[in-house]
C-alpha cells in the first residue's frame, strides 16, 4: 500500500507540485493575447445565455443555459466556501486578488477548450450530443492518439465519478449532521436515493435538476453576501484596498507576504474554476448551439460566476467580519466562513450556509457522475457497463457519506486530476490554431452583420467533424437556398 501511495504522491509532485500551475497561468496568458483578449471582447455577450432556450425545439436537446448551469454546479463546491477561507488564512487578503486574476485568464482557456469540445462533438442520434477532451484528442489529433484519450478517460472516471463523489458525499452528510443533527446513515441513504434517481435519467434529467438547483444555490449565497456587504458598506473600500495592497506586498498580513498571496490565490483559483483541467468541456459538448464559439463564451461565464462572483462572496463575508485576524491559523475553512457569517447577521445564517453547502455538494455529485459517464463511453458502449457505473457511483456516494474514513481510499483523486490537466493542456496547445480558425469564422460573421453566427462544418473539410451534430447549419443552408430561389 505504501508503494501505491508513494507512486501517486510522486505524480502529484510532478504535476501540481512543480510545473502545472505555472504552465496553466502562462498558457492562459498566451491564449488571452493570441486570441485578442477574447474574454473581454465578448464579455457582455456572455450574459445572453441566461435567457436562452432550446434552439432546435427538440425535447431531448440541452440548451446552452442548461449546460452552463450543469458546469457551474460542478465548478462551484466546497472550494468556494472552505477553499477561499484557507487561501485567505495562508495567503492573506491578497490571495483574493490573484484568484480574480487567474479567473480572468482562465476565462480565455475555458473558452478555447469548450469551443474544441463543441467543434468535435458527436451526435447520439436522439437530439443529444457527447464530447470533451477525449473526443477532440481522437478526432482532432487523430486516431493514433486514441491511447491518450483512453488515459484521459480512465483518470476522469476514477478522479471525478469515484474519488470526488466520495468526498462530496462526506461533505453533504457532515453538513446535515452539524446543522440539523441528522445521523450520517440517514442522510447517506437519502443522498444515494436522489443521486440514483437523477443519474438513471441521464443528461436530460441532470440538466433539468441543475436548471432548478443552481439558481437557488447561487441566489441564496449571493444574497447572504450582499447582506453582509450592505451592513458594512463603509468598511468595503478599506477591505478592497487591503486586497490590492497585500497582493503586491505593500502590506503584509501573513508570513511570506507577496509570495504567499500569489501562490495561494493562483492555486485555489485554479482548483475552484477548473479552467484548463479538461472537466467542464465534457458538459460544454452537450449543448445545442449555433456555433462552437457560442458555448465557449458561455463557459467563460461559468468561470466568472464561480470565481469572480461566488468566491468573492466568501472573501467579503470573511474580510468584513471581526472573526478574521491576519495571521490567523488553526481554524477550519468552513468554520471560518460560518463564524464570519454568524458574527455579521446572526446565528440563523449558519443554517442557510449549511443549506448552501448541501446544494453545492449535491450539484457536484451529479456533475461528477456525468463526467464518469462521458469517460465510460470513450471506452465502451455496452449498456451493462453504464448500469454498473451508475450503481457504483450511488454506492460510493453512500459510503462517502456514512463512513468518512472511506474517503481516504480515494487519495489518488488529486494526482489523477493533475494528469488530466497535463493531457488536456497538451491537446489544446496542439489544436489551438484550429480554435483560432473557428474564432475567426465567428468574428467574420459578426462583422458581416450576422447577429447570431451559424457554424457550417462544410466550410472546414479538412477537419473530422460530425455534420449531423449541427442541425442549425442545415437549416441555414436550406433557408438561404429558399431565399435565392425566390429572389
Amino acid at each position: 500500500m505504501n508503494v501505491i501511495t508513494d507512486f501517486f504522491g510522486l505524480i502529484e509532485d510532478l504535476t501540481w507540485g512543480w510545473a502545472l500551475i505555472p504552465i496553466l497561468v502562462v498558457f492562459g496568458l498566451f491564449i488571452t493575447v493570441m486570441s485578442g483578449f477574447v474574454q473581454i471582447e465578448f464579455f457582455t455577450r456572455m450574459f445572453r445565455v441566461l435567457f436562452s432556450k432550446n434552439q432546435t425545439g427538440d425535447p431531448n436537446a440541452i440548451s446552452a443555459r442548461e449546460a452552463l448551469l450543469v458546469s457551474v454546479g460542478g465548478r462551484v463546491g466546497g472550494g468556494n466556501i472552505a477553499g477561499v477561507a484557507v487561501a485567505i488564512t495562508l495567503g492573506g487578503p491578497g490571495a483574493v486578488f490573484w484568484m480574480w486574476a487567474i479567473a480572468l485568464i482562465g476565462m480565455a482557456t475555458s473558452l478555447v477548450e469548450s469551443t474544441l469540445a463543441q467543434l468535435y462533438k458527436r451526435s447520439n442520434g436522439d437530439g443529444t450530443y457527447r464530447g470533451g477532451p477525449a473526443s477532440y484528442i481522437i478526432h482532432g489529433l487523430g486516431v493514433k492518439y486514441k491511447w491518450l484519450a483512453i488515459v484521459y478517460a480512465v483518470c476522469l472516471m476514477l478522479a471525478f465519478a469515484f474519488g470526488f463523489n466520495a468526498f462530496q458525499g462526506n461533505t453533504f452528510a457532515g453538513a446535515v449532521k452539524d446543522s440539523l443533527g441528522v445521523d450520517r446513515l440517514w442522510s447517506g441513504i437519502g443522498l444515494a436515493i436522489i443521486t440514483g434517481f437523477i443519474v438513471y435519467g441521464g443528461i436530460r434529467r441532470i440538466a433539468k435538476a441543475a436548471d432548478v438547483i443552481i439558481p437557488i444555490m447561487a441566489f441564496i449565497y449571493i444574497g447572504l453576501a450582499l447582506l453582509v456587504i450592505v451592513s458594512n458598506i463603509t468598511a468595503l473600500p478599506g477591505v478592497i484596498w487591503s486586497i490590492v495592497a497585500n497582493a503586491f506586498g505593500l502590506e503584509q498580513a501573513v508570513g511570506g507576504g507577496f509570495g504567499a498571496a500569489l501562490a495561494q490565490g493562483l492555486r485555489r483559483g485554479l482548483f475552484s474554476n477548473e479552467a484548463g483541467l479538461g472537466s467542464a468541456p465534457n458538459v460544454a459538448a452537450t449543448a445545442d448551439v449555433r456555433h462552437p464559439i457560442s458555448q465557449g463564451i458561455t463557459q467563460s461565464l461559468s468561470v466568472f460566476i464561480d470565481t469572480i462572483v461566488i468566491c468573492s462572496c466568501t472573501a467579503f463575508i470573511i474580510l468584513l467580519s471581526p472573526v478574521y485576524q491576519p495571521g490567523l491559523e488553526g481554524i477550519d475553512g468552513v468554520v471560518l466562513t460560518q463564524q464570519s457569517l454568524v458574527s455579521q447577521v446572526g446565528n440563523w445564517s449558519q443554517y442557510f450556509l449549511a443549506f448552501a453547502v448541501l446544494l453545492f455538494a449535491f450539484s457536484s455529485v451529479i456533475y461528477n457522475y456525468y463526467l464518469g459517464e462521458t469517460a465510460l463511453k470513450v471506452m465502451t458502449s455496452q449498456a451493462a457497463a453504464l448500469h454498473a457505473l451508475r450503481l457504483a457511483v450511488v454506492v460510493v456516494v453512500f459510503l462517502g457519506a456514512t463512513a468518512p474514513g472511506a474517503t481516504a481510499v480515494f487519495f489518488f483523486s488529486d494526482p489523477l486530476m493533475g494528469v488530466l490537466a497535463v493531457v488536456n493542456l497538451m491537446a489544446i496547445m496542439m489544436l489551438f490554431p484550429v480554435a483560432l480558425r473557428v474564432l475567426d469564422d465567428f468574428r467574420s460573421q459578426l462583422k458581416a452583420g450576422v447577429a447570431r453566427p451559424v457554424f457550417q462544418p462544410a466550410a472546414f473539410p479538412d477537419l473530422d467533424l460530425d455534420h449531423s451534430a449541427w442541425p442549425h447549419a442545415r437549416r441555414s443552408v436550406e433557408q438561404n437556398g429558399l431565399e435565392e430561389g425566390t429572389a
